[in-house]
């Protein structure tokens, strides 16, 4: 978000985020009906080879001049907005909004970074809703009670810091401010959904750096929270840390991952499948264009990507059966996995998951050893008869956490 200040917005950097994606809408639909037109018109078989060539004669010329049209509209209309922005007043956010605008950075956030949109949500860590300063004096202001031990906590996708502080639709309850008893400062992270989890797992870890090296006491050590998405992020950041040698590092004592797809989610296996369908016949492939507006991060979620590797000079919507191996986890740090099923109990419990990961990937576990995490049983959780986003409230989870938390470190 292109906020005057943490938890304030400008008018007229949301009505140019709207307008451009408005903009970007029309010509996508143009595109869409054109492809499919052509296709059409070119009488291939059912299963035949879709062509990707615009049609010819009035009706392509038509085409391009409502794209043409549209983008100039939509550049006037940015220009006319972008002069307003400095006259609107900044508002103060609300919770109806926040949660608006994560969602429309985990389903399209890869594409507005992209083209620059005002609705992209840069990264920050937060603390009581705040953006953190990153400079020792302020952070002293803004944090008096600053303890040397600090839990991190990572939302996932379509999420944001706010939702852990609300408890999701309960309400009332958040892990961090619970372990906080035990003299951790709870920071919160807030991070763009949509981007690549490598990107954002990247950025992370220089988050971290600059954040240990202003932190107003010294730093004993660090534990890291990720729910869902957040906990492919902290595996990342710890992996591009380590790569540019980052300090934090050898403070960080615990990993605890909350229902974190390890090994991927079937959704968006699912979404793979219907795209490839889609892309079957020429009279339906136009159609494959709106399932591939998705973003990078829920194609990240297909196989659990947390690495570049995974996805730089690959086509992301293409077939591929994920990475053959498994990051490894941090060495010398204790790590933690809670895997929930809305089942109460039973062998049926594995094969029902939380409603968005399996119990197996959450919890680490493959039937490849190459792709297991090896995390122990003793440092494994089930929580039975608890959704995905139940995770976030579920007061017997919020116990076994406190009990990892008050164990002696070490991996």
């Amino acid at each position: 978000m292109s906020n005057s200040s943490a938890n304030h917005f400008t008018l007229g950097d949301d009505l140019r985020g709207v307008s451009r994606l408005a903009i970007d809408a029309t010509v996508g639909v143009t595109r869409l009906v054109e492809h499919l037109t052509a296709n059409i018109l070119n009488a291939p078989a059912v299963l035949g080879t879709p062509t990707h060539r615009p049609p010819a004669g009035l009706f392509g010329m038509v085409c391009q001049s409502v794209c043409g049209i549209t983008h100039g509209v939509g550049g006037g209309l940015d220009l006319a907005l972008s002069r307003l922005t400095p006259l609107l007043p900044a508002i103060e956010t609300g919770e109806q909004r926040e949660m608006f605008v994560a969602i429309l950075n985990g389903v399209l956030g890869h594409h507005l970074v992209a083209t620059h949109n005002p609705l992209a949500t840069p990264m920050q860590l937060r603390h009581d809703g705040h953006a953190l300063p990153v400079t020792k004096q302020a952070l002293a202001r803004t944090v008096p009670k600053a303890s040397g031990k600090l839990l991190v906590c990572i939302h996932g996708l379509c999420m944001n810091d706010l939702q852990w502080q609300q408890g999701g639709s309960k309400g009332g309850h958040d892990h961090g401010q619970v372990l906080a008893r035990a003299g951790y400062t709870p920071l919160y992270l807030r991070y763009n959904t949509g981007e690549h989890v490598s990107l954002n797992g990247r950025a992370f870890a220089a988050q971290l750096e600059a954040l240990v090296a202003a932190w107003p006491v010294p730093v004993e050590s660090i534990v890291l929270l990720g729910h869902s998405m957040g906990g492919l992020v902290s595996r990342s950041a710890c992996h591009y840390g380590q790569a540019a040698g980052h300090d934090w590092l050898r403070v960080l004592k615990k990993l605890i991952f909350l229902g974190t797809p390890h090994h991927g989610s079937p959704l968006e296996r699912g979404g793979n499948i219907i795209d490839r369908v889609l892309g079957s016949s020429p009279y339906t492939f136009a159609f494959s264009r709106l399932g591939k507006i998705r973003s990078a991060g829920i194609t990240d979620l297909r196989h659990g990507s947390v690495l570049d590797d995974d996805w730089v000079e690959l086509d992301r919507f293409a077939y591929h059966k994920g990475p053959g191996h498994c990051l490894p986890l941090p060495a010398g740090v204790a790590c933690y996995a809670v895997g929930a099923t809305l089942a109460k109990h039973g062998p049926v419990s594995a094969a029902v998951g939380d409603g968005l990961v399996p119990l197996y990937s959450a919890l680490g576990k493959h039937r490849n050893s190459a792709r297991a995490l090896g995390i122990p049983a003793e440092r494994r959780y089930v929580a039975y008869g608890t959704g995905h986003i139940a995770l976030l409230y579920s007061q017997p989870v919020c116990r076994q956490l406190e009990q990892w938390l008050a164990e002696e470190s070490g991996a």
